[in-house]
């Protein structure tokens, strides 16, 4: 079915609505952006977003994760902190009459990373603050903004006159940022639809995205008396041999006949963070213990347990080649990310639409990229077979210091959307 046919509105018109409540908008961003929706501690912005998706009209199904029923999956990712008191929230529309449009899934994760060292920051970063165009505080483009666009994209077409004419569900998940698994848990849930879109921060269309996996090494050496400190092995300089020796890894991979096709461009695609280290008992003691969390990236087409194989492989060379390697041992866990990539097939109907309504609203062609992170997006595109793509507002220093989204991009990204699901899914009159 053509739903071009069933949208009735203008660009005009849509445009107008979404205009007419900037500051709404601008108002909700920063009341969850105030909400420190840390890993373990997302309750009270679920809440607003529960809130949020009543005040839309929407029924409203709050649930936990059940890890049982996720840990089998193969997009599953060892969890990091208890589910309990955690919840999803979803918003189900139903259309009133008969179905006449396609299904959507619009999803957004509620979740943010630490803030680093709050000094740094020009104002407490959950204290969100305007500068120009710029809303800055965490999570403001990754990606409450997101959130609110899709909330109010779907509020302009109910107060111009109309709901969508195909089932729309609103997702706010928890623990995209370490695991997917918020997002994973709704698709086991059953929630399933003709397209999914997720406006992560970007301000284009993302054409593919990394693999990524989060590793732990606990490295355990020899201690001795600091006086004598040359006669031990420790732990910290040897965790530090076994990063630098897989930088050689990082290296390869990024070598150009090593590349993925989608990022032969990129300047270095694949990067190998060390995100955490830890060790060390007594100043005047040769450290004991050392622990290493790494993030790694790696490309479409290759599986989690390729990746781990090569991995654990480069650090059994590396120790055993060390002259020292008799007096320590190390151990190799994964907690977090196992996430798979992917590439979008730019062909498909949900993306020529969203890039004809990008274009329809800003008069502009929208960019297109391949994503160096990950995202939700894997959930629905290799598990659920929904097509599907982010799409969101521009900001930046996303994971930085004094992160911040443009609001005209925001209100931008809400129109496109609200285009979208006009046409995507069709419109029927509202039955008040």
């Amino acid at each position: 079915m053509d739903t071009q046919t069933l949208n009735p509105l203008t660009e005009s018109q849509i445009i107008g609505a979404v205009d007419a409540q900037r500051d709404e908008a601008i108002a909700l961003l920063c009341e969850l952006v105030a909400e420190p929706s840390l890993l373990g501690a997302e309750q009270s912005a679920q809440a607003l977003m529960r809130r949020e998706f009543e005040r839309n009209g929407l029924r409203v199904h709050e649930f936990a994760i059940d890890e049982d029923k996720i840990r089998s999956h193969p997009g599953y990712s060892p969890s990091i902190v208890s589910y309990e008191g955690r919840h999803n929230v979803v918003g189900i529309h139903q259309p009133v009459g008969p179905v006449r449009g396609k299904s959507l899934i619009l999803n957004g994760h509620i979740d943010v990373v630490p803030v680093g060292t709050e000094r740094q920051w020009k104002r407490p970063p959950f204290e969100p603050w305007i500068e120009g165009d710029r809303l800055h505080g965490r999570g403001s483009a990754d990606m409450k903004a997101g959130i609110v666009a899709y909330t109010l994209a779907f509020r302009a077409l109910q107060r111009l006159g109309y709901e969508p004419a195909a089932p729309v569900y609103l997702q706010s998940v928890v623990e995209e940022e370490c695991t997917g698994n918020g997002a994973l848990a709704c698709l086991v849930e059953g929630y399933t639809a003709d397209a999914a879109l997720i406006p992560e921060p970007g301000g284009d269309v993302m054409t593919g995205q990394m693999g990524v996996m989060w590793l732990t090494i606990d490295v355990y050496g020899l201690p001795v008396h600091a006086a004598y400190a040359h006669t031990g092995v420790a732990a910290i300089a040897f965790a530090n041999h076994l990063v630098d020796d897989l930088r050689e890894l990082e290296r390869a991979w990024n070598q150009p006949a090593a590349r993925h096709p989608l990022f032969c461009n990129h300047e270095h695609p694949i990067n190998f963070n060390l995100g955490r280290i830890s060790g060390g008992e007594w100043t005047s003691s040769v450290p004991t213990h050392c622990r290493v969390d790494l993030r790694l990236g790696f490309y479409p087409g290759i599986k989690p347990a390729q990746v781990r194989e090569q991995v654990e492989a480069r650090l059994k060379a590396a120790h055993a080649a060390h002259p020292n390697h008799a007096s320590v041992s190390y151990e190799v866990s994964y907690h977090g990310f196992q996430a798979e990539g992917l590439v979008v097939d730019m062909a498909q109907p949900v993306i020529a639409q969203l890039l004809q309504c990008h274009h329809d609203i800003s008069g502009q062609d929208a960019t297109q990229r391949a994503s160096t992170a990950t995202s939700d997006v894997r959930f629905f595109h290799l598990y659920g077979n929904i097509p599907s793509t982010c799409y969101g507002p521009l900001g930046s220093d996303i994971h930085g210091i004094d992160e911040w989204v443009s609001i005209a991009s925001m209100q931008q990204v809400t129109a496109v959307l609200a285009l979208f699901i006009a046409r995507w899914c069709g419109l029927n009159r509202r039955v008040s």
